[in-house]
């Protein structure tokens, strides 16, 4: 059967001599795998439809399902929205395939989640749009893709609660007896990104580089402390060193 749906292109890998798999967060059905035929060449690495299986292309699918199956098709494809920064932009561009690779590494199953899928596609075209975000959008994007994955953090920071305790996801008057916690003045950002109400506020948030670094490298660890097999990002390292 037949269904349209928007997705999210995370990962593609070539198959064979002319094909792709192709793997993308959908509305309709979460991350799903999709056998793609014919659109790679011997002359040529990549056709004009293969240039819209990219990493963070947003796409209107017209798309096969059935249930139980690890590798679905694809009857039709277009643009879903053209960016006009994003792949020009060194920075944005680096962000977005952070993005899209958390996602990859996060979503395990074939579970529908459209808000989850909303708020991905909403990052990604504020990235595109929006000035002044880039910078800060990976801690708000890793701290509300946990929420909506089902570990949010809860309680609020005050001068009573100023850690945050990472392995319970709650702010807390002591430190915890291990490692897995934030300090006063991390814990404090921490409150104010959750706090923000819309993607486009995180820019208004000053941070230096050094406090950006040590606040995605606790957020992954928050991740990974839930998702017992989430693996290292390999984009996180280039990520760390382009954002200033």
């Amino acid at each position: 059967m037949l269904h349209k749906t928007r997705g999210i292109v995370l990962r593609t890998v070539k198959y064979g001599e002319t094909s792709v798999v192709v793997t993308i967060l959908t509305e309709l059905f979460g991350i799903q795998s999709y056998l793609v035929n014919g659109v790679r060449t011997e002359k040529r690495s990549r056709s004009p439809k293969a240039n819209l299986l990219q990493p963070a292309t947003i796409l209107e699918l017209i798309v096969y399902f059935r249930e139980n199956k690890s590798l679905q098709r694809i009857s039709e494809f277009h643009p879903g929205y053209l960016y006009k920064t994003l792949h020009s932009d060194v920075i944005k561009n680096m962000v977005a395939l952070y993005m899209v690779e958390l996602l990859q590494k996060t979503l395990k199953q074939p579970e529908t989640n459209e808000m989850l899928y909303n708020f991905a596609e909403e990052a990604l075209r504020t990235l595109d749009g929006a000035e002044g975000v880039a910078a800060n959008l990976p801690l708000y994007f890793t701290l509300r893709l946990a929420a909506l994955l089902g570990f949010r953090i809860n309680g609020r920071f005050s001068p009573s609660t100023s850690f945050l305790n990472l392995a319970e996801g709650i702010f807390v008057s002591t430190p915890p007896h291990h490692p897995y916690y934030l300090e006063e003045e991390t814990s404090r950002i921490t409150d104010r990104l959750l706090r923000c109400p819309a993607v486009e506020a995180i820019g208004s948030i000053y941070l230096n580089k050094d406090i950006r670094r040590r606040l995605l490298s606790a957020y992954l660890e928050f991740i990974k402390l839930h998702i017992p097999d989430f693996t290292e990002l390999k984009s996180v390292r280039v990520l760390q060193e382009i954002l200033e």
